[in-house]
């Protein structure tokens, strides 16, 4: 059975996540499933530590590596045991949201590849823009989610230390085959129904793209919807912050990849600066 999948790790983004992860999987009932990865290159498991005394060279004191190896030994369990505590935290949190059939998952091992192994068992990833890293560096991105976008072809919701319940989404459209995709998604998908939308386009105002922008609202409506369309002009980035403030969007849903401007947009540097200066949680769709 596939599930919502929110990675925990006790930052100050832990909170939204959790508040995020339930609102997905009672929207779509499914059920979610907390993930605490501990990392293996800072907290060695407990009983490969002796394995540093191959590494000890001439002339070191033996009390001296012992006293270090059972040192990380202890950072290693206390860290463990740290971990179960915010997990058992985040599942009383996320079960006051209205979270279905909530489990925990502890980890030892590395984002990237506890990821890619819980892949096919995923319906949603769900995690925040910060880690305990970078918790208090506002626009700033966690050191692995612009890996974890690049290589996952689930649907990641990304959330800001703040999270509430959104009351109108916005779909960044470029009509090429990927955002295409994505909007398909969502027009099949119990995840935004209710939600007031708006499809915004940043292009020339022409008939070609007019036509683009409103297959796309008839597409929606016919799913259900309450459709707002916008053309836009400028800079991608810009022009789709304004509309957002200015129509008070709450979340903001995009093709991962694409093949037009968009594309260009978020491959590289740029898939960074977009997810950095969000200020509502994005959204993205392979």
């Amino acid at each position: 059975m596939t599930k919502i999948i929110a990675c925990i790790d006790g930052s100050i983004t832990s909170p939204a996540v959790c508040k995020a992860a339930a609102w997905v999987s009672d929207k779509l009932q499914a059920p979610l499933d907390l993930l605490h990865v501990l990392d293996k290159n800072e907290y060695p498991k407990p009983e490969n530590s002796k394995n540093l005394s191959g590494n000890i060279g001439l002339g070191s004191r033996e009390n001296l590596l012992q006293e270090l190896v059972e040192l990380d030994e202890k950072r290693s369990r206390l860290a463990l045991e740290h971990g179960k505590n915010i997990l058992q935290d985040a599942r009383v949190l996320a079960q006051q949201h209205h979270a279905i059939n909530v489990t925990t998952h502890q980890r030892h091992g590395g984002l990237m590849e506890t990821l890619s192994d819980l892949q096919q068992d995923t319906r949603v990833l769900v995690l925040g823009r910060q880690g305990q890293a970078h918790e208090n560096e506002t626009h700033s991105l966690g050191s692995h989610l612009e890996n974890v976008i690049r290589a996952l072809t689930k649907p990641i919701l990304i959330t800001l230390p703040e999270f509430n319940i959104p009351q109108r989404f916005m779909i960044a459209y470029d009509g090429s085959s990927t955002a295409t995709k994505a909007l398909e998604k969502v027009a099949v998908s119990d995840l935004l129904k209710g939600l007031e939308c708006h499809i915004t386009m940043v292009a020339e105002d022409d008939t070609n793209h007019q036509s683009q922008l409103d297959k796309a609202k008839q597409h929606l409506i016919a799913a259900g919807f309450e459709v707002t369309t916008a053309l836009l002009q400028g800079v991608v980035q810009p022009a789709l912050h304004e509309y957002q403030r200015a129509n008070n969007i709450d979340l903001m849903v995009m093709g991962a990849y694409g093949h037009s401007r968009i594309r260009q947009f978020l491959v590289g540097s740029n898939t960074a600066k977009m997810v950095r200066m969000s200020d509502i949680p994005l959204l993205l769709l392979r």
